[in-house]
C-alpha cells in the first residue's frame, strides 16, 4: 500500500470534528513538550516524545469517532499521517 492510499485510509477514520481537534491539540502538546526538552536540555525525555499525542488522539476516537485508532494496526503509518492531517488542517484543506 503507498502512503497515499494509506493516508486516504487514515481520514476516513477521522471524519469527527472533535476527534480531529484532539489529534490537533495533542500534536501542539507534543511540538511543546520538544520545546520544553530543547530548553531543559533533559535529552532522555525526547524518547516520551512521540507518545505525548496519544491520549489526545485515542480520546477522540474512543469518545467521537467510536472506532480503533490507526496506531494498533499501523503504527508507523499512523504517526507520519498524524503529521500530515496537521498539516492539511493547518492549511486549510481539511476542516476542524
Amino acid at each position: 500500500m503507498t502512503f497515499r492510499a494509506y493516508y486516504h485510509y487514515y481520514l476516513t477514520l477521522h471524519q469527527n470534528n472533535w476527534c480531529r481537534r484532539l489529534h490537533v491539540f495533542g500534536q501542539i502538546a507534543t511540538i511543546l513538550f520538544v520545546i520544553g526538552v530543547c530548553w531543559t536540555q533533559v535529552w532522555t525525555l525526547l524518547l516520551v516524545a512521540p507518545f505525548i499525542v496519544y491520549p489526545f488522539a485515542w480520546s477522540g476516537h474512543y469518545f467521537f469517532e467510536k472506532n480503533k485508532p490507526a496506531a494498533f494496526d499501523y503504527p508507523l503509518l499512523a504517526k507520519a499521517a498524524d503529521w500530515v492531517m496537521l498539516k492539511d488542517i493547518l492549511t486549510g484543506k481539511i476542516s476542524w
